[in-house]
């Protein structure tokens, strides 16, 4: 059951997220907000997810060496909680990288139901990267407004429904060599160098939005089908990329022209762990309707 504080004393809530999230630094410190690191994994050693590897380091070892991804332990996020519990939380909000990508998300409820004198909601994002990330900062800022956690839940899983994530990037090899293929077609169009589109369905798992036969026409129709989806819509936008910093930036200013009612929009790299599964190349973008 949920710890109930007595008195006068205020509740206070910890924002948890994992590293997937693509945040920048300094969002993450200006909110407050814990992160809880996946691991890169090669053969003879392991790293912290954004705290000892970056993604360029990962990019310049492929297609030689390509480590693996794996979700932290359970130990580790015993520790994490303990930690939280230890500094005066009482109640934790974990907005998690999609329960179709990873099993980070499902571990994290198990252990938190299991806490005692801290209340845990992990709330599965169904997205990634700042498909997750923009559900984070939304959760950061209404635990600013203090509104209680059942309201942020609630607005979260409203919120979500209004995240949308596509990508391409210039090979499915590393999305099927991770096991992250999905509902993507990946058969004989890569000989024929079809791109696919891809986006995350309403279960938060890969698909092809649509195919495109060469990398120029890919950048060109994820740029089209932002255009087309935001239309006059009021969003904050999002551009990532893997080691593909210039190709990102162009597009980000060609949308910053096209679109009418950008509230914000920022330009960063993907995370090593998902970097892992889509290789050096990708430019992505996301978007969330405030």
């Amino acid at each position: 059951m949920r710890n109930e504080m007595k008195g006068s004393e205020v509740k206070r809530v910890a924002l948890v997220t994992d590293s997937s999230c693509d945040l920048p630094d300094e969002i993450i410190k200006a909110h407050g907000i814990t992160i809880l690191p996946l691991k890169i994994v090669y053969p003879d050693r392991e790293y912290q997810d954004r705290f000892d590897i970056m993604p360029d380091e990962v990019y310049a070892r492929m297609p030689e060496e390509v480590p693996r991804t794996s979700m932290p332990s359970a130990g580790e996020v015993v520790q994490l909680l303990e930690r939280l519990k230890s500094e005066g939380f009482r109640e934790v909000l974990a907005v998690l990288i999609s329960s179709g990508l990873s099993g980070t998300h499902d571990m994290f409820k198990m252990i938190g139901q299991q806490m005692e004198n801290l209340y845990v909601e992990a709330l599965d994002s169904l997205n990634l990267s700042m498909g997750l990330g923009f559900q984070v900062c939304e959760a950061a800022e209404q635990l600013k407004r203090n509104l209680k956690l059942e309201e942020i839940v609630a607005n979260l899983r409203f919120i979500r429904q209004r995240v949308r994530v596509f990508y391409v990037i210039p090979s499915l090899q590393y999305l099927r060599k991770g096991g992250r293929i999905g509902l993507v077609e990946g058969t004989i169009g890569e000989l024929l160098n079809i791109k696919p589109i891809i986006s995350v369905n309403s279960e938060g798992k890969y698909f092809t939005f649509t195919k495109v036969r060469g990398r120029k026409a890919s950048l060109q129709k994820l740029a089209e089908i932002a255009r087309e989806s935001i239309g006059e819509k009021r969003v904050d936008l999002a551009v990532m990329h893997g080691g593909a910093y210039q190709e990102a930036e162009q597009l980000l200013e060609k949308l910053r022209k096209a679109l009418p009612n950008i509230r914000k929009s920022s330009l960063g790299q993907i995370s090593p762990a998902l970097g892992v599964h889509t290789g050096p190349g990708l430019v992505g973008v996301a978007f969330y309707e405030v």
